[in-house]
């Protein structure tokens, strides 16, 4: 049985609607599916309606008959915006570096989205955690501190940022944090590519 958060990230494709619109626009019934694909009708039904979720080999089976990829029911069309929901409830937090004491812990802020132009994160720093080891990546970073204080180094400039306020830096150069003050340090993070 899927779990709550797996059945969200798998109705979020939309599969069975994506299935029922390439039968429907070839006008053919389940029955006719059904003798293309080796399916039963019920097991096709219940995808359309979003009862059942398909192996890859059953959506294999479905994809040849109508002549797309896999990626035909994993892409969003271009008729309409991409939408993603993040309920507190449903992040995962991590540490920074797992398996030794991390400088400070994140969760994804939009991780069901597919293709991201962005990624955000809420990270939190609790006190007196090391800082992060200096590291570069393509793109541009942003920073909004919501609580605390925080020191980032961007290749010689150290700059230390309190609540409130905000930063924009070139991710390509040598970057690193270090938490400072005595009390929590929380943040949120976008990384553009």
């Amino acid at each position: 049985m899927a779990s709550e958060t797996l059945t969200a990230g798998l109705q979020q494709y939309r599969i069975g609607q994506k299935v029922r619109a390439l039968r429907k626009g070839k006008k053919l019934g389940l029955v006719q599916l059904s003798q293309h694909t080796g399916l039963s009708p019920g097991m096709l039904s219940k995808l359309e309606r979003g009862q059942l979720f398909p192996t890859l080999p059953t959506l294999m089976r479905i994809a040849l008959v109508f002549g797309v990829g896999l990626e035909h029911f994993f892409t969003e069309s271009q008729q309409r915006p991409v939408l993603a929901v993040i309920r507190r409830e449903d992040r995962l937090r991590l540490p920074d570096r797992p398996g030794t004491e991390p400088s400070f812990f994140f969760e994804s802020l939009d991780f069901p989205v597919v293709d991201r132009k962005m990624e955000a994160f809420l990270a939190e720093f609790p006190a007196r955690s090391k800082p992060t080891e200096p590291h570069a990546h393509d793109g541009a970073e942003f920073v909004y501190v919501l609580q605390g204080q925080l020191s980032i180094a961007v290749g010689d400039t150290a700059v230390t940022l309190k609540k409130g306020d905000a930063m924009y830096f070139d991710s390509a150069a040598q970057h690193s944090y270090r938490h400072e003050g005595t009390s929590h340090c929380s943040v949120i993070v976008v990384v553009a590519r």
